[in-house]
C-alpha cells in the first residue's frame, strides 16, 4: 500500500512538473511563432510591390549561406531535420545562434521567391527556445529531450493552427513507427498554448471545411484507396529526387557561394519561363485548390518540386512541409480532374496524404485532415494517409528519423537506423511473391 501511494505522489508531481514546463514553452514558442509569422507576413507583402522582387534570390542564398556558416551551422536546410537531428545525436542540444539566425535567413527566403515552407523555422526556433530553457534550469539530457520534443509540437501547431495534428507531428516525425508516450501530455499542452498565444496576437489560419459530403461506395473506396497509392508514389518521386540532385549538386567542384550564386540565377530563370506562381509558400494556389476555385495543371507539382529541391539544395533556408502541402494540393486537384471526382476533396487528401508519405506522419496527417478540412472527408483522408505512407517505403524527407517498424514483411531493413542509411532488400518469400505475380500476369495476357 505504502509503496503504491509513492508512485502515485511520485506520478502525480511529475505531471505537474510537465504542466508547468509545457505551458512555459508553449507561451514563448507561441510568441516567437507570432513575431516570425507577423515579420514574413510585412515582408512578404513589401517585395510584392517590386515586380520582378525574385531577382534578388541569387544574392539571398549567398547571404543565407554566408550567415549559417560563420553564425549557426545547425540551422541549415529545412529545420525539423536539424532538430531531430539533435534530439537522437545531442540530446537535443542547440545553439541559440539558431533562433535569430533561422527567423531572418527564412523570412528573406520567401520574400524574395524561394520555395520554402514556414513550418521548418517555427518547430527549430521553438526547439531552440525549449534547449535554452532547459540550460537555463540546468535540466538533465532525458528531460531536456522531452522540452525539445514540446518546442516541436508547439512549432507545428501554431504555424498551421492545428494544435492536435501539430503535437503528434512532434511526436510522430522522431521514429517511423513509434510513438514517445511520455512526451504526449505536455506536447499536447504546449501545442494548444501556443495555438492560442498566436490567435490572441490575431495570427489567422486558412482551415477549409469541405462541403462535398461523398456518398460511400465500393467505386468510391476503390478511388480512395487508388489516390493514397498514387500519392504515395507521388512522396517517393518527391524523396529520391531531393536525395539524388542533393548528391549530384554535392560533387561539384566548385566554390560553395558561386554554387549558391548559379543556383539562385537557375531559379530566377525557371521563374522567367514558368511562372511566380511556385516561387514562395504558394499558399494562394492551395487555397483555391482546396476552395474548388482552381484546378491545377498536370505540370504544377512537378515543377513545385524542381522550385523546392533547387532552393533547400542551393542555401535557401526554410522549411518543406509548405511546399509539400502545395504538391499535394496540385497532385490531388490533377487526380480529380482525371477521374471527374471533386476537385476540393481530392486536393484536400492529396494535401495531408504527401504530408504523411514524405514525413512518415500518418497519425497527424490523418488528423490534421480532421482539423482542416472537417469530418466530412477526415474517414478518406486517413485511408489514403495510410496507403501514402506504406507506399513511400523506408525513405523520408527527414534523413535523421530513426526506424522502429518495418513496413513490410517482405523486405528486410536495418531497425533503430537512420532512414538516410536504409537499404531495403527483399525477403525470399517477397521475391516469391513478385515471381508468382509476374506469373499470374503474364499467363492472363
Amino acid at each position: 500500500m505504502k509503496e503504491s501511494f509513492e508512485e502515485q505522489t511520485a506520478i502525480f508531481f511529475s505531471i505537474v512538473k510537465w504542466i508547468i514546463f509545457a505551458v512555459i514553452i508553449g507561451i514563448l514558442v507561441g510568441g516567437s511563432t507570432t513575431v516570425f509569422l507577423k515579420l514574413l507576413h510585412i515582408t512578404t507583402d513589401l517585395s510584392s510591390h517590386f515586380h520582378y522582387y525574385y531577382l534578388a534570390l541569387p544574392f539571398t542564398f549567398v547571404l543565407c549561406t554566408l550567415m549559417i556558416n560563420y553564425l549557426a551551422p545547425q540551422s541549415k536546410g529545412h529545420g525539423t531535420e536539424k532538430v531531430i537531428e539533435a534530439v537522437h545525436k545531442r540530446s537535443g542540444k542547440i545553439d541559440w545562434t539558431v533562433i535569430p539566425v533561422k527567423l531572418f535567413t527564412t523570412i528573406i527566403t520567401i520574400a524574395s521567391g524561394g520555395s520554402v515552407g514556414k513550418e521548418g523555422p517555427s518547430g527549430q526556433i521553438g526547439a531552440g527556445l525549449a534547449s535554452m530553457f532547459s540550460d537555463l534550469f540546468k535540466l538533465n539530457d532525458h528531460d531536456r529531450k522531452k522540452l525539445v520534443i514540446c518546442g516541436i509540437s508547439a512549432g507545428f501547431a501554431a504555424v498551421f493552427g492545428t494544435p492536435i495534428s501539430g503535437a503528434i507531428f512532434g511526436l510522430e516525425v522522431l521514429y517511423v513507427g513509434a510513438i514517445m508516450y511520455d512526451v504526449m501530455l505536455p506536447s499536447f499542452i504546449a501545442g494548444i498554448i501556443a495555438y492560442h498565444v498566436c490567435t490572441y496576437f490575431g495570427i489567422t489560419y486558412f482551415h477549409s471545411h469541405i462541403n462535398f459530403v461523398p456518398i460511400f461506395s465500393n467505386s468510391f473506396f476503390l478511388v480512395v484507396m487508388l489516390a493514397g497509392i498514387v500519392f504515395g508514389t507521388i512522396s517517393f518521386i518527391f524523396i529520391e529526387s531531393f536525395r539524388t540532385i542533393e548528391e549530384w549538386i554535392h560533387k561539384w567542384s566548385i566554390n560553395e557561394y558561386l554554387k549558391n550564386f548559379l543556383g539562385g540565377a537557375a531559379l530566377v530563370g525557371f521563374i522567367f519561363l514558368f511562372s511566380a506562381k511556385y516561387a514562395g509558400l504558394g499558399v494562394e494556389s492551395i487555397e483555391q485548390e482546396l476552395n474548388g476555385t482552381q484546378s491545377a495543371f498536370w505540370y504544377d507539382f512537378l515543377l513545385k518540386m524542381l522550385f523546392t529541391i533547387i532552393t533547400l539544395s542551393f542555401g535557401g533556408s526554410g522549411g518543406v512541409v509548405t511546399p509539400i502541402f502545395f504538391i499535394g494540393a496540385a497532385a490531388g486537384s490533377l487526380f480529380a480532374q482525371l477521374l471527374h471526382v471533386d476537385n476540393a476533396t481530392f486536393a484536400a487528401i492529396g494535401m495531408v496524404s504527401l504530408l504523411s508519405g514524405a514525413a512518415n506522419t500518418p497519425i497527424a496527417a490523418s488528423i490534421m485532415g480532421l482539423e482542416l478540412f472537417g469530418p466530412e472527408v477526415a474517414s478518406y483522408a486517413a485511408i489514403s494517409c495510410v496507403l501514402s505512407f506504406l507506399m513511400t517505403g523506408h525513405r523520408s524527407i527527414y534523413p535523421s528519423q530513426m526506424l522502429s517498424t518495418k513496413k513490410s514483411g517482405s523486405v528486410d531493413v536495418e531497425l533503430g537506423d537512420e532512414m538516410s542509411n536504409m537499404t531495403a532488400t527483399l525477403r525470399p518469400k517477397g521475391r516469391l511473391f513478385l515471381y508468382r505475380f509476374w506469373k499470374f500476369w503474364h499467363l492472363k495476357r
